[in-house]
């Protein structure tokens, strides 16, 4: 068998491949309550890591936006919610967050919320690994902050404040966001096409 012939032969079983695990996101509530607010699906996507499905994330909001700018705009109650898609260690997943937000965000902020960025590490990394179907989930309460869930149940107190939760939201629609196809969908302002594409880098770790 010649190089050419393994080559394609290789080719075809990747494609093959990615079309068993390229399965559309299972569809999330439209909407959800946060703090008596009504929040909207304004997008949801699914997290791939190389062609490997990782988790379905949607993003709940009081008003959509299309952009990074609109959203990092709005006050009010928000939510991420998250399914995981297969076996994920809690600690690589807490690990993987915290590089999210190093890469997105102003070194000197991560430095002025590290005790909230160190209990969000700590929840995740207090599982030892959330399996398949598993869900979790960050809400933002104005004036309480950031509320974390596993399978429905709280993980302690709120913690931080606005500034944070923003911070959070950049690891996923940052200039160097886990997903740039994520990111799309996630912005998509229920449904709508989404904006002109904004400045992007390329991602600097796997989150």
């Amino acid at each position: 068998m010649n190089f050419l012939t393994r080559k394609a032969r290789t080719a075809a079983a990747m494609a093959l491949l990615w079309a068993a695990t390229a399965v559309a996101a299972a569809p999330l509530p439209s909407t959800t309550s946060v703090a008596g607010t009504k929040l909207s699906l304004n997008g949801e996507g699914t997290r791939y890591k190389a062609i490997f499905q990782v988790y379905d994330l949607g993003l709940y909001l009081p008003k959509p936006a299309r952009t990074s700018a609109e959203l990092l705009r709005i006050d009010g109650p928000m939510k991420l919610a998250f399914v995981a898609k297969r076996d994920l260690p809690g600690t690589d997943l807490g690990v993987a967050f915290m590089k999210g937000l190093a890469a997105n965000n102003e070194k000197a902020l991560v430095s002025k919320h590290l005790t909230s960025t160190n209990r969000l590490i700590e929840v995740f990394s207090g599982r030892a690994k959330l399996v398949e179907d598993d869900t979790f989930a960050m809400e933002y309460l104005p004036g309480k902050g950031t509320q974390f869930y596993i399978a429905g149940e709280p993980q302690g107190a709120p913690i931080g404040d606005l500034e944070f939760f923003r911070m959070v939201l950049n690891i996923w629609v940052g200039p160097s966001p886990a997903d740039f196809r994520l990111k799309e969908k996630l912005l998509s302002g229920n449904g709508a096409a989404p904006a002109s594409p904004e400045p992007q880098q390329q991602p600097k770790a796997i989150y």
